[in-house]
């Protein structure tokens, strides 16, 4: 999926919205999406790795955790001793650390390289480790900050949560499954990114749009990446320097606001901002890659 038709998708679920009234539909669509295609392609895609795979990532693999730890470890800090009781600061957390490496980030490396294999391995080695880490967030501080028990069986309640974990038990574990069953898997599963993005243009609304949530979303999952990887990666190769560089600094993933949606976390206000940051980051890495070509 390129760019063009990712703003295409979220131009469909726009105005599917403004000529469908009733919620109902959407509503529906994100059970669909959240309870079924997505859980199918994530245990798809994880399941399809093995241990090998895992051991041979290297730097890409590295900088995968250590994106994680400082978008997590400063929207954390930042939400307690600024946001403090607010449920935004859990809504940020999940903000920052998702981030839209596939159907935003495959397109855009694709801008700067020919091969983007560096960039599909950071792809899933990410979602490998957020998706369980995004949940439990969103499921802690929907409950008002519940105990780490109460969280923990909560976001084990979201079934992608589940189908994450699973397979990666089974990667761990050396179990393989046969491509005649994971290949349906994944292809049912794929019809997860394109029904997403649908979902998102439906959500899209500037009302509660806010400046200050753009700027600590904006900071903590683009720019704070984007000068530490720029800063200590620069001199690898390039096919990893830009993989990296640009799926360190994506905009949230879609997914990020349909699990606040399925929170009710803040999602009217993650949304209008994802939107504009997603604007936002397409001009600036075609300006990025017109001035390095």
């Amino acid at each position: 999926m390129n760019i063009a038709e990712m703003l295409a998708l979220i131009a469909v679920g726009y105005v599917l919205k403004r000529l469908v009234k009733s919620e109902k539909p959407f509503d529906y669509l994100r059970i669909l999406v959240n309870d079924f295609l997505l859980a199918l392609f994530i245990f798809g895609n994880v399941a399809s790795k093995d241990l090998n795979y895992l051991l041979s990532i290297k730097t890409v693999f590295l900088y995968v955790f250590l994106i994680i730890a400082i978008s997590l470890g400063f929207s954390y800090i930042y939400g307690r001793v600024v946001l403090k009781n607010d449920p935004w600061a859990g809504a940020l957390m999940v903000l920052s650390v998702y981030p839209n490496t596939a159907a935003l980030g495959f397109p855009i490396a694709s801008l700067f390289l020919d091969d983007i294999t560096p960039a599909i391995l950071y792809s899933t080695t990410n979602s490998m480790i957020v998706i369980p880490i995004v949940t439990f967030i969103a499921a802690h501080y929907s409950s008002g900050g519940a105990s780490v028990k109460d969280s923990f069986l909560k976001a084990l309640k979201f079934p992608p949560t589940v189908a994450n974990l699973f397979a990666l038990a089974l990667v761990i574990g050396g179990v393989q499954i046969p491509a005649q069953i994971l290949e349906p898997i994944r292809t049912v599963g794929w019809l997860s990114i394109p029904l997403l993005i649908i979902y998102f243009g439906s959500r899209i609304t500037l009302r509660s749009f806010d400046w200050r949530k753009l700027a600590e979303v904006g900071a903590f999952r683009i720019a704070i990446p984007f000068t530490f990887v720029f800063l200590t990666l620069r001199w690898a190769a390039p096919g990893v320097f830009y993989s990296v560089l640009v799926e360190a600094s994506m905009p949230p993933a879609i997914a990020a606001n349909a699990i606040l949606a399925q929170y009710r976390l803040k999602a009217e206000e993650a949304i209008s901002v994802t939107f504009v940051l997603t604007l936002l980051v397409i001009g600036l890495f075609m300006v990025l890659s017109a001035l390095m070509g």
